[in-house]
């Protein structure tokens, strides 16, 4: 089991948010990026956050986004495409969405629209 399954999401929000801020983007539009993925509300993301969900108990509690699957490209050296373990690759889709959001790509792009 990869040691990021075990880290809470509460843990990096902080990081995929200086990011994404660094870059002119808002904590609105991180948090956009992170409902599409994962079909959660405004309030349900702010629970997991609350609660320091993991990344294994998030994924396992996310509706996924049926277009997930056209997150495409590298991302920390990885082609997320050729990801095996399924959860993994869902981190690895979060991972490239906010790397999307930060290189100033517009949101529907970001969101596969």
């Amino acid at each position: 089991m990869h040691r990021i399954f075990s880290t809470s999401l509460a843990s990096v929000y902080p990081l995929y948010l200086a990011k994404v801020e660094r870059k002119g983007r808002s904590q609105a539009e991180l948090d956009e990026v992170i409902g599409w993925l994962t079909g959660f509300s405004e309030a349900e993301l702010r629970a997991h956050l609350d609660a320091e969900t993991t990344f294994e108990e998030l994924f396992a509690a996310a509706r996924l986004n049926p277009a997930a699957g056209l997150i495409t490209g590298v991302v920390c050296g990885v082609r997320v495409e050729d990801v095996e373990d399924p959860l993994m690759q869902k981190i690895r889709y979060l991972d490239k969405l906010v790397a999307a959001l930060a290189r100033g790509k517009a949101m529907d792009k970001v969101l596969r629209g």
